[in-house]
């Protein structure tokens, strides 16, 4: 009966801990909000991709305040702002500043910003900062005031995405609860069993396993993901750098996993050498 226990015990901690660990990922790198940024930020850094945010971001600016004969010489400014955008100073806060704002507009967590849209559908980039950096660097050389909207959106995915975004914030913090249960699986299999080394080994060979799966299943995600096209260029450059950021991310959690496993699969090995050779000398 206690090795049925320790058995059933192993197996249900194994099963727990495969929805534990890309839960608890989900949690820290996609709801909550520092680890999205941490995740997105470095995007800011390609050059491509920075130079297609700034020549979206300037293109918004609204420019129908400005005297038509001054037309001509507003237009080469708003080129040289989108070429000079991301070299400018502010430009790190206010691309850390756009993730932020489109952390919350994807993922909500409590109640919206003041002057929030409540009309966002999908996954949404709101490049509101970078368009009020270019604006103010427009003020600045052509010395006429521009006021930039306080919100300016792309979207970055499809009303579905918006859904899973919605269902992740609700269900990934419970992957603590699934971690914790299969904590306590495992020291009951560690109680019940009459070999404990036995434990250690199936422990280690279903993390090896889960390792696997794991990584098979990031790289099924991940190429579903960069098969939805967004319709729109810096969209899906933006896609596709966060989709290989966070599989990379994970599959450090996956390597994580892996290592685990075989830790404790060696543990358990040398534990059961060692148990049987005191078992022969007591003989």
């Amino acid at each position: 009966m206690r090795t049925i226990v320790s058995a059933v015990a192993t197996v249900l901690g194994v099963l727990l801990a495969a929805v534990a660990v890309p839960a608890i990922w989900l949690d820290r790198n996609i709801v909550q909000e520092d680890g999205f940024v941490g995740l997105a930020a470095p995007l800011g850094k390609n050059t491509e991709f920075q130079q297609q945010l700034a020549v979206a971001a300037v293109g918004t600016i609204d420019t129908s305040a400005v005297p038509g004969f001054l037309a001509d010489l507003v237009q080469p400014v708003l080129e040289d702002a989108a070429r000079s955008l991301t070299g400018l100073p502010g430009y790190p806060a206010a691309w850390e500043e756009t993730l932020r704002k489109s952390h919350r507009l994807s993922v909500p967590d409590g109640p919206e910003e003041p002057g929030a849209s409540g009309g966002v559908t999908s996954l949404t980039l709101d490049v509101a900062p970078l368009v009020a950096l270019g604006a103010e660097e427009i003020s600045r050389a052509t010395r006429l005031p521009l006021d930039p909207p306080a919100e300016t959106l792309i979207n970055v995915g499809q009303p579905e995405h918006r859904e899973w975004a919605e269902r992740l914030a609700t269900y990934a913090p419970l992957g603590y609860v699934f971690a914790a249960g299969a904590a306590i699986a495992f020291l009951l299999a560690l109680v019940a069993a009459r070999r404990r080394w036995t434990v250690l080994v199936g422990a280690g060979l279903g993390g090896l396993l889960l390792a696997g799966l794991l990584a098979l299943g990031a790289q099924l995600g991940s190429a579903r993901a960069l098969a939805t096209d967004t319709g729109n260029e810096v969209a899906n450059m933006f896609r596709d750098g966060f989709v290989a950021s966070a599989n990379a991310d994970f599959l450090g959690w996956t390597a994580a996993t892996a290592i685990t496993g075989g830790v404790l699969l060696l543990l358990g090995t040398v534990a059961g050498i060692a148990s049987r050779k005191r078992w022969r000398a007591t003989r």
